[in-house]
């Protein structure tokens, strides 16, 4: 079977956040179990390190658009990753050599022009794949173009879209798709990418839903939120119309990248048998931020610092946790400026406290120190698709403290309100997106911490565990890429 993923990200070559990271593991998870696999990313220029430059080899064939009553080249460009085949697409002009992926006043025609080059690489003779994997927004014209009147019947690949996160939709002027000789009458009022919401504007978001063979989401529990909850983000009818092609497939992790036993960034390995010397890890994390040498648990909190992720919750977060007797450590950025104005004051107010270190940015090297030396991690997230950090933090054996949504509520069981066995029971979840309900969860956590223990050590171990490795994932998207096909 050849699949091919279209995407903005694949780690480690492009990656912003957490869709990085899924390219990678499920692409490499699907070639391990036997599938041929090609990743279709834009080629940024400029921010691609020289590491990876070095390697690109030209294709002898590139493809031409439909531009502005013209067409716009596009070469392309293979690079071999970590034992992945990456084609990077590389129109002319300066599309996609700027200084960050996304953010860009011109992204809708950015990524809209990226799609519209990758159905063209992917109809030309020897390209074309079974599977057409597309994943949020940016790719999200394809699925349309693929379906238009007039489209290639000779070309018979099954398209599906993953949504990763349907805050994000892609809604741009109806022109933008014209200059890319896209039919936009054909296809607004009423048609796929009519949105009720953005009268006269086209939703590409939209217009992957309707004319996707398959639509799934990043954990089963965020599928059903999509389909029946605000979270649906003005989606939840469209969705409902489909929902006979709609279902949740849980993220997983790269267990051969975020493993304690091996993992080169960390001072000491250890594993479930050798949990004492996650101890060691933990004096190197309290060295290496100042923190002081005393009893006390310490508090992870890692990742982007945004609405999504709970700000107020996140501070308070903090607050609490220190009242508490806890220490904590923080690492994370914040991309909108008046957020991370707000951090940076907290971090300025922390700064003679000898329990707490905030990092504001991302240091890969510190984030797995953090993983392996704190002894809980807290995510707080108003909305949550899948989320890794609470996946990463278990294989570490660092009990995840979150709110029952999304990909959260999947994969953390409560260590004492579940109707599962103790033998699976690996962290604590709260309901309300509220400061006391933070509170009262890291008042829970650590009064177990210090009173028993052996039982928090059975949450340790319970988590390390588990298996949230990308090898069942992928099983699941074999199975609905043979479904698709009729095998």
């Amino acid at each position: 079977m050849r699949v091919v993923m279209v995407a903005a990200e694949c780690a480690p070559i492009a990656k912003v956040g957490g869709l990085g990271d899924f390219i990678h593991g499920l692409s490499r998870a699907l070639v391990a179990a036997g599938a041929t696999v090609q990743v279709l990313l834009p080629y940024y220029r400029g921010l691609l390190s020289e590491r990876w430059v070095s390697l690109l080899e030209p294709l002898d064939e590139g493809v031409s658009i439909p531009f502005d009553g013209g067409t716009l080249a596009c070469a392309c460009w293979r690079l071999r990753v970590e034992g992945l085949e990456c084609i990077l697409i590389d129109p002319a002009g300066d599309w996609f050599r700027r200084a960050r992926l996304y953010g860009e006043p011109d992204d809708g025609l950015r990524f809209a022009l990226f799609a519209r080059a990758a159905d063209a690489l992917l109809r030309r003779p020897g390209w074309r794949p079974d599977i057409i994997h597309c994943h949020d927004w940016q790719s999200a014209l394809l699925p349309v173009l693929r379906s238009a009147p007039g489209a290639d019947i000779d070309a018979p690949a099954r398209v599906c879209i993953t949504l990763h996160n349907l805050a994000h939709q892609g809604v741009i002027e109806p022109a933008l798709l014209t200059r890319l000789g896209v039919d936009v009458e054909a296809l607004l009022a009423p048609g796929p990418f009519d949105d009720p919401g953005a009268p006269g504007r086209a939703n590409l978001l939209r217009g992957a839903i309707d004319r996707a063979d398959f639509v799934n989401t990043v954990s089963p529990r965020y599928a059903w939120e999509v389909l029946h909850t605000e979270q649906g983000m003005g989606l939840q009818g469209l969705l409902q119309a489909h929902a006979d092609k709609f279902g949740g497939i849980l993220n997983g992790i790269d267990d051969a990248v975020w493993d304690p036993a091996q993992d080169p960034l960390i001072p000491t390995h250890y594993g479930t048998d050798t949990l004492a010397l996650k101890a060691h890890d933990r004096l190197a994390l309290r060295r290496r931020l100042g923190l002081c040498a005393r009893t006390a648990p310490i508090l992870a909190l890692i990742g982007r610092l945004d609405a999504q992720k709970g700000v107020e919750l996140i501070l308070s977060g903090i607050d609490s946790a220190l009242a508490l007797g806890y220490q904590v450590v923080l690492l994370g950025s914040a991309p909108d400026p008046v957020v991370a104005t707000r951090f940076a004051a907290k971090r300025a107010a922390l700064a003679d406290c000898p329990d707490a270190h905030l990092e504001l940015g991302f240091d890969e090297g510190l984030a797995h120190l953090i993983y392996a030396g704190a002894d809980m991690i807290l995510v707080p997230s108003r909305y949550e698709p899948c989320g890794l950090t609470q996946l990463i933090a278990m294989r570490y054996g660092t009990v995840p403290l979150v709110r029952r949504v999304g990909g959260l509520a999947d994969t953390v069981i409560d260590a004492n309100h579940s109707d599962h066995p103790v033998a699976e029971r690996n962290g604590y979840l709260f309901e309300a997106p509220t400061c006391t309900a933070v509170h009262a969860v890291l008042a829970r956590a650590a009064w177990l911490w210090h009173h028993h223990p052996h039982h928090f050590h059975r949450l340790r171990v319970n988590g390390m565990s588990a298996d949230h490795s990308w090898r069942r994932p992928a099983a699941r998207y074999l199975a609905l890429y043979r479904g698709l096909l009729g095998g």
